[in-house]
């Protein structure tokens, strides 16, 4: 069985409040489990909360899509990270702007932007740069890579088990004709994560800023067969009643489509479970 769990799901900044209680207002942070497996797909204000749940020994791998500041800023506050016995191996794109993945997270995490330093994390930490079209085995799950139209760039990830997939492609932006490479990596998914940040009358001031819209949602879950659709990485501005319009408006085009809210949990039961029941 996989399990996703939504932690976090806005983009740009956290925005608390009564008005984004229902949706949540903690950055990008999803769980993905199958079996004993735990990965997580970047490190938002959203795993705080997510890392409070683990008790030691804690074995879990962190895909980063990029390391802009709304998907990193979870890191430092991920209590098992500070624990020795317990292992975080962190995944993320190569070379983005010169820095690997230590470096990338050593920077925040240093005066004057944070008073304590990677080496007070007595986790086991491993480092792995990833490249785009990378296919390799973390546990239960096969993951592969796209490159994502980003500035600065950006991976999607696509992970894989028991027959069932999952495929997030946070933080990209959309064309003329939907991305070859992320049709190509969401083919045939059971679920596709994807960044819905702006409507489509927000989005052309909002052109070459990394992030698509519900229509281009659709647009790429069609293109790609996706069973399934989840809209990502909510814009702070918008209340938890704009997501609700959002998420009507693409249903009426794609019926299986939901807003992310944090706290949902989708479960994927394995292919041959499903295809007996």
């Amino acid at each position: 069985m996989m399990h996703i769990t939504f932690w976090g799901v806005r983009g740009s900044c956290a925005a608390a409040g009564p008005e984004t209680a229902e949706v949540g207002g903690n950055t990008s942070c999803v769980e993905v489990r199958a079996g004993a497996t735990r990965v997580i797909l970047d490190a938002g204000t959203g795993l705080r909360a997510l890392g409070a749940t683990l008790t030691s020994p804690v074995d879990v791998s962190i895909l980063f899509s990029h390391f802009h500041w709304d998907h990193i800023q979870g890191f430092p506050f991920f209590a098992p990270a500070y624990r020795p016995g317990n292992r975080v191996d962190l995944y993320g794109p190569e070379r983005v702007t010169g820095r690997d993945v230590r470096a990338a997270l050593e920077a925040q995490m240093r005066p004057p932007h944070f008073p304590i330093g990677l080496d007070a994390m007595h986790a086991e930490l491993g480092f792995f740069p990833l490249p785009a079209g990378a296919r390799f085995q973390l546990g239960a799950f096969t993951v592969e890579t796209a490159a994502a139209n980003h500035p600065g760039g950006c991976l999607a990830y696509r992970l894989s088990s028991g027959g069932r997939s999952v495929v997030y492609a946070t933080d990209t932006e959309h064309a003329v004709e939907p991305d070859r490479h992320l049709v190509g990596l969401a083919r045939g998914c059971d679920l596709l994560i994807y960044d819905a940040q702006y409507t489509r009358a927000e989005y052309p001031t909002k052109r070459g800023w990394g992030h698509s819209t519900p229509e281009e949602a659709v647009r790429l879950a069609e293109a790609a067969g996706a069973e399934q659709l989840v809209l990502f990485h909510h814009d702070p501005a918008h209340d938890d009643d704009a997501i609700r319009r959002m998420e009507a408006d693409a249903r009426a085009l794609f019926p299986l489509t939901t807003a992310a809210r944090e706290g949902l949990t989708i479960l994927l039961a394995p292919r041959a479970a499903r295809d007996a029941a």
